[in-house]
């Protein structure tokens, strides 16, 4: 059963004893100080690992502050998609909490054990290995910043995709905080709260954050009567830092995660062949599942960082970092009662990293940085199949990953409006696979069978031991000109590259080339664009034009097999192989624009062109057969804000927002063994929100997303041919909330 009477309780708990001791508040922005804001100002980023504003960085990168993703009403990274053009991000496939993320179409949408994300999430720096539990909540956050392209020379990972940064709130001198409630339908509890200061002049500094999310499910397991789709998540962070003085300090961060949400309620597309008392049911959450709703992932990580200042031109930075996160769920494919396709699943993993950067601006015509970056991780767990009651299997391993980078990014003022930026990563990495996969007699996996299948004479599917390493060097090189004090146009020409790896749920025995390693990837990304700003810095409108090249893509495909040597196939095994290589070009535009004082307009415009070059499969070239996953050709969003001052100081701001993309490809599927990807045409979401602020302590938020109530799919399972299973998973119903909110 859930606890959910238990959390709530708790949620409560937190705010009453939070918001009690609560002090005078401290908010600095113009709204809160009683002024009209008349022109827009540039977000600061630390793309470039040092401070810049927005429209100085040569990179296609959107940045959101906290203020931001109040109005727009962001409560995890999910809510980040339809705001960055390009950009696809969702909850994988049976939990809440595991991310799937594309950038131009670069991404990795299995959460294989030991594969690395094609994009990269980094929270406090610390980049984050493994999706479990990486669809983070949004929450004391400063900053969000969302880097597009390939990224190596500044980052410890080369991130081939791109980046998300996701940056909590620093330590203060003087007290400062917040606690929140948030009420809505399904019967939505959030409290989040935070709380920060020093102790005597300040060398000592902590912060501490909490949030309690709960809500029901949006649909219901019929077969046991329990809420799916629901939300019960706890999460904290503190961070504690010492100032030694003013040229070094030492802090200490921690953070944590519990998700004990049940499992994703899941549409049958299709009648299933093998259970024909059970046609498809009208709700896209509701489900018949026979199977534990029990989906829990917790995550959690350490860190420790050393700034040293050592004079004017050079400081020094050090990070050592743990994570590690543990991961039960069920996976019930076909959503029915019956032994059709169930699957019970444990996921762990853990990682070491240590990272160090020197940072030189000595106020002259160059500046950079240099890395040198440590990884040590592993990823693994054990997999429980019962497929049709009559075959089961065991699939457990480790994937060990040990690396080391060298990365450095360094600018020079080549005149006073041209500079040029180069910079290069070298990666050294290293793999190994403890593999073993068995087949059982029944579903206490206890005994070993006799044969797995009948052209299989043992009970053993995979039993491998295998390494293999990496080595890669990747360029990066741009030139910025600043035509004008508000106009920068830039160029760059770099290259990302994601390591390879074994495939743990390997079936060496009926494939056997599946136990042999997958290659390495690469994108060679061309971009031309530009930052600009019109009239008197109330026009922002930044352009991006790329063209990648991308070589031997990693593709995880759900295959199908023989397994009795009857000539039909009537198993399946998670694959993962590289299809070839592709082109993908598009265009990118995001605006800001400020008309009058009362109204803001912003949003993004997106094309993407993602083709297959080359997709070998069974020695045939079948690239024109194929279509890219999470990449839809068009994209985009509108936000229209008014605001105003109130006479007492207050002010209020009403915002309605439209996202549109247009239709894509959820799943990869090879088109000639019969299997059609599953997809989604092209839909339209509608949001809107008012936030009144009563003074500079008090606010009041109403906020509604989805209002039109669309249904649509982010991604689904097609495992027709084997296990007649169709299902697809949906975003988010019809939803509204009010918070209300104290600051100090």
């Amino acid at each position: 059963m859930k606890h959910r009477s238990t959390r709530n309780g708790l949620s409560l708990a937190i705010a009453m004893a939070l918001v009690a001791p609560l002090a005078q508040a401290q908010d600095t922005s113009a709204a809160a100080q009683g002024e009209e804001t008349t022109t827009l100002s540039g977000v600061t980023v630390t793309a470039r690992k040092r401070e810049e504003t927005l429209q100085e960085v040569p990179v296609a990168v959107t940045a959101f502050t906290a203020d931001a993703l109040d109005q727009l009403n962001v409560e995890d990274l999910s809510d980040l998609d339809a705001q960055v053009p390009n950009l696809t991000i969702y909850a994988a496939r049976g939990s809440s909490s595991t991310i799937t993320a594309y950038i131009r179409g670069v991404g990795q949408s299995d959460p294989l054990w030991g594969v690395d994300p094609g994009v990269g999430i980094y929270m406090d720096d610390v980049y984050i290995a493994r999706p479990q539990g990486a669809l983070l909540d949004v929450f004391d956050v400063e900053r969000v910043e969302v880097l597009r392209g390939p990224q190596g020379t500044l980052y410890g990972k080369n991130t081939i995709g791109g980046a998300i940064k996701y940056i909590s709130r620093g330590l203060t001198v003087e007290p400062d905080g917040q606690a929140s409630i948030t009420v809505g339908n399904y019967n939505q509890l959030d409290v989040r709260a935070a709380a920060s200061g020093s102790v005597g002049d300040g060398a000592l500094r902590g912060r501490l954050a909490v949030a309690s999310l709960n809500r029901d499910g949006y649909g219901d397991n019929l077969f046991s009567g329990q809420q799916v789709s629901d939300k019960e998540i706890l999460a904290a962070r503190g961070q504690l830092g010492a100032y030694v003085n003013d040229n070094l300090d030492i802090q200490f961060a921690f953070d944590w995660m519990d998700d004990q949400s049940g499992v994703r309620g899941a549409k049958m597309l299709a009648p299933n062949r093998f259970a024909p008392g059970f046609a498809p049911l009208d709700s896209r959450y509701d489900i018949r599942s026979g199977m534990p709703n029990v989906n829990d992932t917790e995550m959690k990580g350490a860190s420790a960082a050393v700034n040293w200042r050592v004079n004017d031109d050079w400081a020094v930075k050090y990070i050592l970092a743990k994570r590690e996160s543990d991961t039960e769920t069920n996976i019930d494919f076909d959503t029915l009662p019956n032994k059709v396709a169930d699957v019970k699943a444990f996921y762990s993993d853990e990682q070491v990293s240590n990272e160090l950067q020197v940072n030189y601006d000595g106020g002259g015509r160059s500046r950079g940085v240099v890395g040198l970056y440590f990884f040590d991780g592993w990823a693994g767990g054990q997999v429980l199949n019962n497929f049709f009651n009559a075959s089961f299997g065991d699939t457990q391993g480790k994937i060990y990953t040990d690396q080391w980078a060298l990365y450095a990014d360094w600018t020079f003022d080549l005149t006073e409006k041209l500079k040029l930026d180069v910079g290069a990563r070298y990666t050294d990495e290293r793999k190994h696979a403890v593999v073993l996969n068995r087949c059982y007699t029944d579903a206490t996996f206890s005994t070993l069978a006799v044969r797995c299948a009948a052209n299989n004479p043992t009970p053993i599917a995979a039993n491998f031991d295998k390494r293999i390493g990496f080595q890669n060097t990747s360029p990066k090189v741009s030139l910025d000109y600043q035509v004008t004090p508000d106009i920068m146009v830039y160029g760059l020409a770099s290259r990302g590259f994601k390591s390879g790896g074994y495939n743990i749920r390997a079936q060496a025995t009926a494939v056997p080339r599946s136990a042999e390693p997958f290659d390495d990837e690469s994108v060679d990304s061309y971009e031309i664009g530009t930052k600009m700003a019109f009239m008197d810095q109330t026009l922002f409108l930044n352009l991006a034009a790329f063209h990648n090249k991308y070589k031997d893509i990693q593709l995880s495909v759900f295959t199908a097999y023989d397994s009795n040597g009857d000539g039909v196939d009537d198993a399946f095994f998670g694959d993962f192989t590289n299809a070839g290589s592709g082109t993908v070009e598009g265009v990118e535009v995001e605006y800001q624009w400020l008309p009058t004082k009362h109204w803001l307009i912003s949003g993004n415009f997106a094309w993407l062109d993602a083709k297959y070059d080359e997709f070998m499969y069974a020695g045939v070239n079948i690239a024109d057969e194929q279509e890219f996953t999470n990449a839809p050709e068009f994209s985009g969003a509108l936000n229209v804000e008014w605001r105003t001052q109130l006479s007492n100081g207050g002010d209020i701001s009403a915002r309605v927002g439209y996202s549109y993309q247009s239709d894509v490809v959820a799943t990869t599927e090879i088109v000639r063994t019969g299997a059609q990807p599953i997809t989604q045409d092209g839909y339209g979401l509608v949001n809107a929100g008012v936030i009144w602020r009563l003074d500079e302590n008090w606010s009041f938020s109403l906020q509604g997303t989805n209002l039109a109530d669309k249904e649509y799919r982010t991604t689904g399972y097609n495992l027709n041919a084997a296990l007649g299973v169709l299902t697809g998973f949906y975003g988010a119903p019809r939803s509204y909330s009010l918070a209300v909110r104290y600051d100090f």
